[in-house]
């Protein structure tokens, strides 16, 4: 594939894309890889002022969206966080609304690769602290005693060898090449419940990873057209038995769920045009070349192309479509097919933090807070496609899960300075990786990691471990990012931030619930609390345990007993922390509470009526702060 890459014509390259790139260069921030992760990261962090670039392999940018073509995004429909909710705003601007992209059955956003490619190449053109450089593959890191300062590419134009000195490295890499050039320890493959504490059944580690697949976008040429490609080398309609019901004969095949016509409309994009990325006995190929370098992967790679060439001609050929064709408007490349495939595991680093299902399933265990840390949301379930290797567990598919954040300590690598990771490579499980793994959730993992390299390279130490989780969470906050995953509190909801930095102290929590292909967490901002309710979910640390005792009535809490509680928890952190903490007695902040009710956006002030827990989110937030009250670690312990 990348020897493909470097025959083709350059095309509508960004601005700032050098005629021939320089031998040496320097930024505060380089980030390896222009996919998903790598443009949302870039993007974010010029924004916040960093001198950034990127580099990129292909001639496109955003990976998975749209060099990959898996542009039928999976998840976070009513999480529209950060990036990924403006990307899908411009998505809905360029096709004239959201019913305008609800055109396949998998997803509530269908769009054609090439308009994500330009939409992230205008959004990145439009930061002026953002360099990008396209086709430029990357060789290794270079290294200082133990610390990262930069990155050797080969410039695939030209092909001079560049080297990037940067203080902050960023790898976005599709398979996690950037922390194996460093020598940064990672896993591949899955492991046993044992060795992780899932209760998923997995009775040993094996060096198993999920199917990739090579999509191909198919175009209506019309009734009468034939688009039949040429028979492909080895093809047999029987190694597509059972992709649709309507081609089903072996039973002991797993049965097909739906019949061809709706096989066909699952990822139908606009534009009459369907994208081909079929999980059951389709498209899908077992290769592992994660380990391989660029010229062996190429070679690989060529078995995916001909398993997704055969499974078109079958449908072409057998099933009878064949006035669909591929599209010649899509991806610049010889055979029509997408530049890269999509890979749906690489690499995973070992963090700060490993983030396991028992922390999804569980978030608001004690012995395991990492909800408080929390950089990207999530709501699609665990998504495991293993149906081309007969020797893995084949029970991973929709494994139930309410929705979850993702938090920052899994972006750290552990012992290594310089480097931050981003993609699917961060520290999560096997497991996990079959969820934070789509693309609204690896779109935000990147923009977490443009802030917190942005937040680093503006410290004289420059190590991101030592950059506080709350300041990376409110930089992302400023933008439209979601901290906590809840559904019902939009981020256009006037109470959006209040009620994120209440949530991701614990004071208030959400409750979850899994939903087929769109686990939930509602807030229920409306709904009332019990004194018992409220006093179960402050942490052990913020109240002590003769306070707990004196409030534990089952009774609804009132706007005056909230008072109560703020004057309380305030007393309670001016013994605890070293902060100053203005000395406000009941009265002073119940008059503060009328005072400022209506210029918060509450109603109906009346001391003695039932709150809300939208209205007690906004009164513990304005008047105890516990958001910047309390610092935590990345393990989500609260630090005095």
């Amino acid at each position: 594939m990348h020897a493909l890459l470097v025959g083709l014509a350059p095309l509508l390259i960004a601005h700032q894309t050098l005629a021939k790139s320089p031998r040496a260069l320097s930024t505060d921030v380089l980030v390896i890889g222009g996919g998903a992760s790598g443009v949302a990261a870039g993007i974010q962090s010029a924004r916040m002022g960093a001198r950034t670039m990127m580099a990129e392999e292909t001639s496109w940018l955003g990976g998975m969206l749209s060099a990959a073509g898996v542009s039928a995004t999976d998840g976070n429909h009513l999480l529209p966080s950060g990036i990924w909710g403006e990307f899908r705003s411009r998505i809905y601007r360029h096709y004239g609304g959201a019913q305008r992209v609800a055109t396949g059955w998998v997803s509530n956003t269908h769009f054609e690769p090439h308009v994500a490619d330009s939409i992230f190449k205008s959004m990145a053109s439009a930061e002026k602290n953002l360099t990008v450089y396209y086709r430029w593959r990357f060789i290794a890191v270079v290294k200082q005693r133990a610390v990262l300062v930069g990155a050797r590419f080969l410039d695939l134009q030209t092909g001079d060898t560049l080297l990037v000195r940067a203080k902050q490295l960023i790898d976005a890499t599709e398979l996690g090449d950037v922390i194996a050039s460093a020598g940064i320890p990672y896993s591949l493959g899955m492991e046993s419940s044992a060795s992780t504490g899932e209760n998923v059944q997995v009775p040993a580690s094996n060096d198993i990873i999920q199917d990739l697949t090579y999509v191909a976008i198919l175009k209506d040429y019309g009734k009468d057209a034939d688009c039949t490609i040429t028979r492909p080398v080895g093809y047999d309609p029987l190694e597509f038995d059972g992709c649709c019901l309507d081609y089903y004969n072996d039973k002991s095949r797993i049965a097909p769920g739906v019949d061809c016509a709706k096989m066909m409309t699952y990822a139908k994009l606009p534009g009459q045009k369907y994208l081909i990325n079929w999980p059951g006995y389709g498209n899908d190929i077992y290769l592992n070349i994660v380990g391989l370098n660029a010229k062996e992967r190429a070679k690989e790679l060529q078995k995916a192309k001909q398993q997704t060439l055969r499974f078109i001609y079958f449908l072409q050929h057998q099933l009878g479509y064949k006035h669909l064709g591929l599209a010649a408007d899509e991806f610049p490349t010889p055979d029509r097919l997408a530049l890269i495939p999509y890979h749906r595991e690489s690499r995973r680093v070992v963090g700060v933090v490993r983030f396991k299902i028992q922390h999804i399933s569980d978030p608001f265990n004690p012995a395991h807070p990492l909800y408080r840390t929390g950089i990207a949301v999530g709501d699609y379930p665990i998504d495991h496609h293993h149906r081309k290797n007969a020797e893995a567990p084949q029970h991973l598919g929709f494994y139930p899960i309410p929705s979850f954040n993702v938090p920052l300590g899994a972006l750290i690598p552990t012992g290594t300075t310089g480097l931050i990771v981003a993609e699917k490579s961060i520290s999560v499980s096997n497991v996990v990786n079959g969820t934070t793994r789509l693309q609204p959730c690896v779109l935000l993992i990147g923009q977490a990691a443009g802030a917190l390299a942005a937040l680093t390279v503006q410290r004289k130490d420059a190590k991101a471990l030592l950059v506080p989780v709350r300041s990376v969470q409110r930089a992302l906050l400023s933008s439209g990012a979601y901290l906590m995953p809840y559904a019902d509190v939009p981020v256009n909801d006037p109470h959006f931030a209040a009620i994120q930095r209440v949530g991701a102290t614990g004071l208030l929590r959400g409750k979850g619930q899994p939903n087929a292909w769109a686990n939930r967490t509602w807030f229920s901002p409306d709904s009332t609390i019990r004194q018992s309710e409220l006093i179960e979910a402050i942490p052990f640390e913020m109240l002590s345990a003769t306070e707990r005792k004196q409030h534990t009535e089952p009774t609804l809490l009132t706007i005056e007993q909230s008072i109560n509680f703020v004057a309380m928890l305030r007393q309670q952190a001016a013994r605890q922390t070293q902060k100053f903490i203005p000395s406000w007695n009941t009265e002073k902040i119940g008059e503060m509470a009328r005072t400022n009710w209506k210029q918060w956006g509450l109603d109906d002030f009346r001391l003695p009526r039932v709150i809300t827990r939208r209205e007690l989110a906004v009164l513990l937030d304005a008047l105890f702060d516990p958001f910047s009250m309390y610092d935590i670690n990345h393990q989500g312990v609260i630090q005095f």
